[in-house]
């Protein structure tokens, strides 16, 4: 006889935990994997019908975007500076410009917050470093502090620590808070140092990208330079990962992208390609597994960290050549700006739903997360999956780089096949890119 108790079943509030008897017998359920399959294609389905990216755009610069800096501590703030010298602060929430002012004459070429997120920083074309700061709730328009280089600056950052800032230009140099002369120099060749960027998690490392295709590793604990890796194209950015100290990733002019760890600098960890333009940006998320790029195609890519190929590609018909890209500190949001003097934000996940959700929703879409994860590799649900609908330049460049790649494939077989075996060596496309390394 069936005996069941009440208690067991029936909850005092929908939030209580209850027990659920479940027979997963497969005899019972002869057609479950079909339902689920089913499932799994309509949730794919659904997805790309309702993947809508695009949130808002920003605009009001009167010249082409040069950086972008996120707020340490607040998620609605962001700040941005363009070519014609001028800085904006805005309200992300309300999408409205809080304050403007000119702050250098000439290009801004460095915008950072300080770790505390009270101060911006600012270096420009006409040799001086500012530091702006809030009056009374208000950014004054007269900088707090003002430092003359007698060089050109060309790059800034700033450390976790809040006490050092470095620069770039003809060489890498160290500046402490509050000195009007750098305290460190930091030379290794001859050529111009484009950016550079403390590590977050390891305040002590400083990474620079040169003019002469290579990428430079500072310690401020030690006399000089540590390493130096030689591309075979211009490194433009590089991005450090915030969960592991000892991993970066690289923005190349051959439309790629090269992660590297700072133990083994003969090759990448990996290789992200698919762009078709000089990568101009790259930023990490918070989680340390994605990553967003920006390139002179016109197009922003997210990429998962552990895969060579992007997961989404964001594009619209105004928008232009990208110049910064930024990951926000919440993990939702992507925001990019152009040359077109647009800054636009995008959702990181195209078709996540913005806003308060149902319990009953929430359960509902990871279960549907599950199964797509069950199901990804069928055939038909793949390639739904990864389907994008990209502009038409893109397409074309797309397929002249296959290409030009297969050519050089089939140039390199046809070489090994005729000459004398281990004559040729076999180079991967991971340590196909990599000219030289140097301690």
């Amino acid at each position: 006889m069936l005996r069941r108790k009440p208690e067991d079943y029936i909850r005092e509030s929908k939030h209580d935990i209850h027990k659920l008897n479940r027979n997963y017998n497969p005899e019972l359920h002869p057609f479950e994997a079909e339902r689920e399959y089913q499932r799994a294609l309509n949730a794919v389905k659904l997805e790309r019908t309702f993947a809508k990216p695009f949130v808002g755009s920003l605009d009001g610069h009167r010249d082409s975007l040069t950086h972008l800096a996120k707020h340490p501590k607040s998620l609605s703030t962001l700040a941005s500076a363009d070519a014609s010298g001028e800085v904006r602060i805005w309200n992300l929430t309300y999408k409205t410009c809080v304050t403007t002012f000119p702050a250098h004459n000439g290009v801004t070429r460095g915008l950072v917050y300080t770790p505390d997120g009270t101060e911006l920083m600012t270096v420009g074309d006409d040799k001086t470093i500012k530091v702006w700061g809030a009056e009374e709730e208000s950014w004054s328009d007269l900088p707090r502090d003002t430092v003359v280089s007698k060089n050109m600056v060309t790059g800034l950052t700033i450390s976790a620590s809040g006490d050092t800032f470095a620069t770039c230009g003809e060489a890498t140099q160290l500046w402490t808070r509050g000195r009007h002369v750098p305290s460190r120099t930091f030379q290794w060749g001859v050529d111009t140092i484009h950016h550079v960027r403390f590590n977050p998690v390891e305040t002590h490392l400083l990474g620079a990208t040169s003019a002469d295709r290579s990428i430079i590793l500072y310690d401020t604990r030690e006399v000089g330079p540590v390493r130096k890796v030689v591309m075979n194209l211009k490194t433009n950015v590089i991005a450090w990962n915030p969960m592991e100290a000892m991993v970066f990733t690289a923005a190349n002019e051959d439309y790629n992208l090269y992660t590297y760890d700072l133990r083994r600098l003969d090759r990448p960890v990996n290789v992200l390609m698919d762009h078709v333009g000089a990568v101009v940006d790259v930023d990490y998320s918070p989680t340390g597994r994605e990553l967003v790029s920006g390139s002179y195609d016109k197009t922003v890519r997210l990429w998962d960290a552990a895969q060579g190929r992007s997961r989404d590609i964001y594009h619209t018909k105004r928008m232009q050549r990208l110049s910064g890209v930024a990951w926000s500190k919440d993990n939702k949001f992507v925001i990019t700006a152009s040359d077109e003097m647009n800054i636009r934000l995008w959702k990181a996940r195209a078709s996540e739903k913005v806003g308060i959700m149902r319990d009953r929703e929430r359960v509902a879409l990871q279960y549907t997360e599950k199964l797509k994860e069950k199901y990804g590799q069928h055939p038909q649900i793949s390639r739904i999956a990864r389907h994008r609908q990209v502009p038409r330049h893109v397409k074309s460049a797309r397929a002249q780089n296959q290409s030009i790649r297969d050519g050089a494939k089939r140039k390199e077989a046809n070489k090994r096949k005729h000459s004398k075996p281990g004559s040729v060596p076999y180079v991967s496309e991971r340590e196909n890119h990599t000219i030289d390394e140097m301690e």
